[in-house]
């Protein structure tokens, strides 16, 4: 029992990770479509040096925002690979369970007999 309770902890830690990591995607996502915006709104107004090193300092951090974006949708990945790895122990788990169920079944009805 305590290890099935052990086990749905894990799986439900795994999946608050997943929640959280896809929360923190979405987040950046709406933060970086708001930049867009502002950026376009504001780049008929920034003409010079000073439009073209605000247009650098937003491919700039748009560019670490994909690398952000990539490393969130790669620990998504991971954990659901993890959460099917549970999925999988925990079915192994249940079979062990039931054979031996079964077997003691077996030898009670023999012994019953």
């Amino acid at each position: 029992m305590a290890a099935n309770g052990m086990q749905q902890s894990q799986v439900s830690a795994t999946k608050n990770g997943i929640n959280a990591l896809e929360q923190a995607f979405t987040g950046i996502t709406k933060i970086r479509q708001d930049v867009e915006s502002t950026r376009y709104n504001l780049a008929s107004g920034y003409k010079g040096s000073d439009g073209g090193k605000f247009g650098e300092l937003v491919n700039n951090w748009e560019q670490q925002c994909d690398v952000i974006l990539g490393n969130l949708r790669d620990m998504v990945d991971k954990l659901n690979t993890t959460l099917t790895s549970q999925h999988q122990q925990q079915g192994s788990s249940n079979e062990s369970i039931n054979q031996a169920y079964n077997q003691s079944q077996s030898v009670f009805d023999a012994l019953h007999g």
